[in-house]
């Protein structure tokens, strides 16, 4: 592409904002460096467009991404930054994984250029993955769980399609996430950390069916930090 681009105009479009990926500002150093110059159109991305569930964006810690597990490759690395994003009162964006042109390892090792059908990670399956860390780390720690790990009654926010016609949102505690169906990709899953009241009734609004706030609310996540001016 960087070749073709010497002589030529080239179009790279890729999903969401550009600079939402490492990738894309390493594409730009390497065509600087080639003295090829770089126009930038910037886009809607999910990074921001999840403030439309009602959560403060300033109020987001790192982005972690979710993998699919395979039978011998199954990282828990996402958890353990949620854990830590919590331990700050901040919510955790959760990016679902996408295999597009995926091949089996023996299609690889002969040369056969035949792909996997794509495959779009579900927050039902994102929230089945994490249980199974959590059901791990209870085992672990003799039936206990760190005070900002995460259980069953997590809240967490559903996101589907954001910015459709038909998006949807759900937020409810984690365990209630095996059990939803959000429709067709694209997903994503947000899981909360401290939460304002004014945050708490935006995702009253999008609550799973049958379910509602326990009362009184329990905020693990709430920093010794965090004053009731704040809150």
């Amino acid at each position: 592409m960087l070749r073709e681009a010497v002589d030529q105009d080239v179009v790279l479009l890729v999903v969401g904002d550009p600079f939402g990926a490492t990738t894309h500002s390493d594409l730009v150093l390497r065509a600087r460096a080639l003295g090829i110059s770089c126009q930038v159109v910037h886009n809607a991305s999910i990074l921001t467009a999840v403030g439309c569930c009602g959560l403060q964006l300033y109020s987001f810690g790192e982005t972690v991404s979710i993998v699919f597990w395979t039978d011998t490759w199954n990282p828990e690395s996402f958890y353990d930054k949620i854990a830590r994003n919590r331990s700050m009162g901040l919510h955790t964006l959760c990016l679902l994984d996408i295999k597009m042109k995926e091949q089996t390892v023996e299609n690889m090792m002969r040369g056969r250029r035949i792909f996997e059908p794509p495959r779009f990670m579900s927050v039902r399956q994102a929230a089945e993955q994490l249980l199974d860390i959590v059901q791990r780390r209870r085992e672990q720690g003799d039936g206990n769980l760190g005070k900002h790990d995460l259980t069953e009654n997590t809240i967490c926010v559903g996101l589907a399609r954001v910015g459709a016609s038909d998006q949807q949102l759900a937020a409810g505690p984690l365990a209630a996430f095996i059990q939803a169906d959000l429709g067709p990709p694209l997903h994503s899953l947000i899981v909360t950390g401290h939460l304002h009241p004014l945050e708490r009734d935006m995702l009253s609004q999008h609550a799973l069916p049958g379910w509602t706030w326990p009362e009184p609310y329990e905020d693990h996540t709430k920093t010794p930090n965090t004053t009731n001016a704040e809150a």
